[in-house]
């Protein structure tokens, strides 16, 4: 590995570990989203404590977490694989931010982010996705499990050479939610727009 692919990897860690979810809620003056409804750092919790504007901000900043790397990488020539790998480091530093106590979301923003300099068609079939999940059964996180299940395939068709960075970082957001995962089978997860405070 090169010292530059090195580099792009480690500033996408600590790009990613940029908690977007707190830092808006504290300039809002809103409950911290680690001790408040599902206690997870995401636009999706976030919509729950302060609504619509906040959760999009946060949305917003956290798909830019993995696609300015990502992109970045993509321009400074970094092939296909350790751009996954970048991806994946964006993700980890949002997941587990070391600025954060290691206190960090889901990744699925971030990992949406990382995925859209492939193409704003696979970014449009995997928002659709999640839209139309979403709006059928009202579970986020299962709109997100069903979109990164989707998106290797996707991939495939659009632009396969970048299928196997895409399938590594839909596994690491898959292991993420184990815990949703559980709740979905015992009918415990909330839907969107449930308070959970």
């Amino acid at each position: 590995m090169t010292p530059l692919a090195l580099s792009t990897i480690i500033f996408a860690y600590l790009l990613g570990s940029v908690s977007s979810a707190v830092l808006i809620c504290r300039l809002l003056k809103l409950p911290d989203p680690r001790e408040t409804g599902s206690h997870n750092p995401g636009a999706t919790n976030v919509l729950r404590i302060g609504g619509r504007k906040a959760a999009l901000s946060v949305l917003l900043c956290d798909m830019l977490k993995g696609t300015i790397p990502v992109w970045g990488g993509y321009f400074l020539g970094i092939d296909a694989i350790i751009l996954g790998i970048v991806a994946i480091a964006a993700c980890l530093g949002h997941m587990y931010p070391l600025f954060f106590h290691f206190q960090g979301g889901k990744g699925v923003a971030t990992a949406l982010g990382a995925i859209a300099p492939i193409g704003l068609d696979l970014t449009a079939m995997i928002v659709i996705t999640w839209l139309v999940i979403a709006f059928i059964f009202r579970y986020s996180s299962l709109a997100a499990l069903v979109s990164v299940l989707l998106a290797p395939l996707y991939t495939y068709l659009i632009k396969p050479q970048y299928t196997l960075p895409v399938a590594m970082l839909c596994c690491l957001i898959i292991f993420r939610h184990h815990q949703n995962i559980r709740r979905l089978v015992g009918g415990e997860e909330p839907k969107i727009g449930e308070k959970r405070i």
